[in-house]
């Protein structure tokens, strides 16, 4: 006979509305919540869940994340392990670290590679997961190995080379494995020059993102040239960009379809940055989901693209 969820983790807590531990301030109640202070914590709470035959889903810093209104009908794992250490230039970071932290305490350090995440919402867990990048620069570009719980409960690690990182994504990703830890291998430049570069970054976020309403981040990838029309490509030449390969923002083009503002509920395209849906305040994921669709529907009509979303739906 299985054992229940509440006999095997003492801590776990019923019925917690997900909606505060998110950035888009959306989501209903899980129904089981367990707060993982050590990377044992996170171990044992997958690993329980795993005996229970309970879903599971592992949550840190909440961007790039909309969870359905309904809530999640298994263990949320709220990953509070945030510890990180460095010696020399190499940086081992627990995975709910949050990325705003880590950029920090490595410039503080001396060591620059982690600049380019200046300003960046979430965890180091989730920015290794989903491979994140911004300004030229991606999490693989300095990551050395990662540490991560298997589907059979089982601690192993892989080198960076073989985590099958691509745009946006990872095999961490692909196969819903929890990842651990993060090892970096940075390098030795000036303090002053590192916090420039950060700062930089930060005040470029705050003008042009739209930090002032809740939202998750991007809502889509932007788009490979290489895979868009020819004609679309020509056409917004000027705009494309490397990032970290040639690609059109997805915000040009929703802002050509001129769908900024476009609402389905409290849930709006932002006209600061057409790239993200922002919760005007009482936005429900059906609202977001359907804005999605209407983007993407417009899109496709108008340029003949296919917008890719990049936000998780956790239902």
């Amino acid at each position: 006979m299985r054992k229940l969820i509440t006999q095997i983790l003492p801590r776990v807590q019923t019925g917690v509305l997900l909606a505060p531990y998110t950035t888009f301030r959306i989501g209903g109640p899980a129904a089981y919540f367990f707060v993982a202070e050590t990377k044992e914590d996170i171990v044992n709470s997958m690993r329980g869940a795993k005996e229970a035959g309970v879903r599971v889903f592992v949550l840190a810093g909440g961007s790039n994340v909309l969870v359905s209104d309904k809530g999640f009908d298994g263990l949320v794992v709220l990953n509070r392990d945030t510890s990180y250490s460095i010696e020399g230039m190499v940086v081992r970071s627990h995975s709910g670290t949050s990325m705003e932290e880590l950029v920090r305490g490595a410039g503080e350090a001396g060591l620059a590679g982690l600049e380019w995440a200046g300003g960046l919402p979430g965890s180091v867990g989730g920015a290794i997961r989903g491979n994140a990048g911004a300004f030229g620069g991606e999490i693989k570009d300095t990551l050395v190995s990662v540490e991560y719980l298997n589907e059979e409960g089982t601690i192993a690690s892989k080198d960076a080379g073989a985590c099958a990182f691509s745009y946006r994504s990872s095999c961490f990703k692909e196969n819903g494995w929890a990842v651990l830890q993060g090892e970096f291998q940075l390098r030795k430049e000036d303090k002053k020059g590192i916090a420039a570069v950060v700062a930089e970054h930060i005040r470029y976020r705050q003008e042009h993102h739209p930090l002032e309403y809740p939202n998750a981040g991007s809502v889509f990838q932007n788009c490979d040239l290489a895979e868009i029309p020819a004609s679309v490509g020509e056409e917004f030449r000027e705009k494309a960009k490397n990032d970290p390969f040639p690609v059109l923002p997805a915000a040009v083009l929703i802002a050509a379809a001129g769908l900024q503002g476009m609402r389905a509920g409290d849930a709006m395209v932002s006209e600061k940055h057409t790239n993200c849906i922002v919760n005007l305040g009482n936005a429900s994921s059906e609202d977001v989901r359907a804005l999605i669709s209407s983007v993407q529907e417009n899109i496709r009509e108008k340029f003949g693209v296919e917008l890719k979303q990049e936000i998780q739906y956790v239902a």
